[in-house]
């Protein structure tokens, strides 16, 4: 066997943030002193690298010097504690409002995972993704007009359309926020979901894009560019914290694991 020293991109604070989510978890659940076999500071690193480096879970628990199953339960608990200080949506609106915002971002992704089983009615897998050819869920994701991401959805399967999970998990919180002054910018994918959401018009089937009228090609164009920035919430979490990119845990599991990553996003600066 041969040690190495290496080295957390992450900076402390962010560390030293989830170490004390980690304390005061143990102190609310009544875990006795050092009966556990890694203290707070230590699991949170072992919870950072996974998110981090997308590291195999049994080789942070070797690295850490605990079984996998320990590994597996910090694991699990870290996203859990992070998930739940996520905001929920209506909470992250009547804060955009507060503070000015002109609109908010709607986009959807898939977060890829393994391959799980599940059959829709038509025959087809559930979690498969025909639009981008791969397993995962399906998750809703709202940034600010300069693509921070604000908030995160639930994961549907991957075979679900993004307005359906939209329709699912956010908009009838978008319509009352689109009522008070706070519309939201959104992709094709999404046209008919009503009054408030924004999205460019659908050129005639069989027809360019000459085809529509002056002024509505110059309105794609507005919400395409504006909407632009909000594209990169997505990515921005899915490099930074890069299990994302495949999650190898129970994909029910996602939703928690991107609002996890949501709050370390935030706490990142």
């Amino acid at each position: 066997m041969v040690t190495y020293v290496a080295m957390l991109d992450v900076p402390r604070h962010v560390v030293e943030y989830l170490a004390r989510l980690l304390a005061a978890h143990r102190r609310s659940i009544g875990t006795p002193k050092n009966t556990r076999a890694l203290g707070p500071f230590r699991q949170a690193v072992l919870v950072l690298r996974w998110f981090r480096e997308r590291g195999c879970v049994h080789c942070l628990a070797r690295d850490a010097g605990i079984s996998q199953a320990t590994g597996y339960r910090y694991l699990h608990e870290g996203i859990d504690v992070l998930a739940n200080q996520a905001p929920d949506l209506h909470e992250v609106l009547d804060r955009c409002q507060r503070e000015g915002m002109t609109h908010v971002i709607l986009d959807g992704t898939l977060i890829e995972s393994d391959r799980v089983a599940g059959v829709r009615e038509n025959g087809n897998d559930l979690w498969f993704s025909q639009k981008h050819k791969a397993f995962g869920g399906n998750v809703q994701f709202l940034a600010a007009p300069d693509g921070t991401p604000l908030w995160v959805s639930d994961a549907e399967p991957g075979s679900t359309p993004d307005i359906t999970a939209a329709r699912i998990h956010a908009l009838p919180a978008l319509y009352k926020a689109a009522a008070d002054g706070l519309p939201t910018l959104a992709g094709k994918g999404y046209t008919g979901t009503g009054i408030g959401i924004l999205v460019p018009v659908r050129r005639p089937k069989g027809q360019s894009e000459q085809a529509l009228h002056a002024d509505t090609r110059t309105t794609n164009n507005l919400i395409r560019g504006i909407r632009a920035l909000g594209e990169r919430a997505a990515a921005e979490l899915k490099q930074r914290w890069r299990t994302l990119q495949h999650i190898t845990l129970s994909p029910n599991r996602i939703g928690d694991i991107a609002r996890a990553a949501i709050v370390l996003n935030k706490n990142w600066k």
